[in-house]
């Protein structure tokens, strides 16, 4: 059993749109990156669903919903760091509304009001909203009686400027907002689902290729087995890694840390002092804009980074860690630090740059992750 396969499709990101309109270093002195899972436990007892998205930056994969009947199409980032789906609403008056498709409950003959108020805050603003419930349909999934956010406000400029219209969470319900039952959770529970897990194909070539997988497992896109990886703590999905090396020498996660497998993250995310030691080790300098650049020739002299995740080296290359602006023919560094989090605690952030190499299965039935070579 293959499971049902939905298309992602590549898009440019929000870095490359503002890089080349020279908005960028502007934009990142007004939102400086944050990563508010840390936000969480400051506004627990609020009363209000604190969603830790993330910075939405470098986002690059995305696929086609739909919600309501008969049915009306968005485009969503399928995300395992976050729980909930939101879509943008008519009801919505903020500029990041008006360029993207907008739900309109009233012509859908299986929408459901709730009263219940939403609110997720991420990297670089917020959304506000209601939760409603109705029909969504993920290729020939049709999920009914699906909760989700529409959107009152979302009165951030990223949310003006980006390319898709809402996110689709897929971490733990224990991030959902209150009483809110997950899509994949509704899945299983519709019994639309022969095995409880999801796995995701990220192609590096091009445009097309890439898929999210639901309920099920095609081999043919990756080589060698699959190996398996407890998930430490079942709210993102989370799992311990033992050390990050470059020719058996190590320069990270010393001695162990934890990582989070994400697939709405582009990059490789880690606390500010390791990352700028890998920086130095890959020589790549700092730009005005806060930006590590890095000479494009150095993608056939340097050597592989080694993330070692239980016993097994995962290595990612130089042709992966360095990211070309096709457009503007400079290359970048995909290593990014991260002043949130500590270096006691030690914290790595595996984005989509480790996901075009390894194919990921996450198993919700075993709390598991499955890493291969992606084919």
């Amino acid at each position: 059993m293959h499971g049902k396969r939905i298309p992602l499709v590549k898009i440019k990101s929000l870095r490359e749109n503002l890089r080349e309109k020279d908005m960028l270093k502007e934009y990142l002195e007004k939102y400086p990156f944050r990563l508010t899972h840390k936000l969480l436990h400051k506004h627990a007892d609020s009363g209000v669903a604190f969603e830790p998205m993330r910075n939405y930056l470098d986002i690059a994969y995305m696929g086609i919903i739909s919600v309501g009947t008969p049915p009306q199409e968005f485009q969503v980032i399928f995300d395992t760091g976050s729980a909930d789906l939101w879509v943008p609403s008519i009801y919505c008056s903020s500029p990041a509304c008006s360029n993207h498709n907008t739900f309109n409950p009233l012509r859908s003959s299986t929408f459901v009001a709730s009263g219940q108020p939403i609110k997720l805050i991420y990297g670089t603003g917020k959304m506000s909203g209601f939760v409603g419930y109705d029909t969504i349909k993920i290729s020939s999934l049709v999920d009914r009686n699906q909760a989700f956010g529409l959107s009152v406000e979302e009165p951030d400029k990223i949310l003006e400027l980006a390319t898709f219209d809402g996110i689709l969470g897929l971490s733990y319900p224990s991030l959902s907002v209150k009483g809110v039952t997950p899509v994949f959770d509704n899945l299983w529970n519709q019994g639309l689902l022969s095995q409880k897990l999801f796995a995701f194909y990220l192609s590096r070539k091009g445009k097309k290729g890439s898929v999210v997988m639901f309920g099920g497992v095609d081999p043919s896109y990756y080589t060698g087995e699959l190996h398996w990886v407890p998930v430490s703590k079942p709210l993102y999905w989370q799992i311990s890694m033992d050390s990050i090396s470059i020719n058996g020498k190590v320069i990270a996660c010393d001695g162990g840390c934890q990582a989070i497998v994400d697939t709405g993250t582009s990059l490789l995310l880690g606390p500010q002092d390791a990352v700028l030691n890998i920086q130095e080790i890959i020589q790549a300098r700092r730009s005005t804009s806060g930006e590590y650049f890095i000479d494009c020739d150095a993608v056939n002299t340097l050597p592989d980074i080694l993330f070692t995740i239980d016993g097994i080296g995962y290595p990612v290359p130089a042709n992966a860690y360095i990211q070309k602006d096709a457009a503007l023919g400079i290359c970048f560094s995909s290593f990014e630090g991260n002043e949130d989090i500590s270096n006691n605690s030690e914290e790595w952030i595996l984005g989509d740059v480790f996901l075009r190499l390894y194919f990921t299965v996450f198993d919700r039935e075993n709390d598991r992750i499955g890493l291969a070579t992606a084919v």
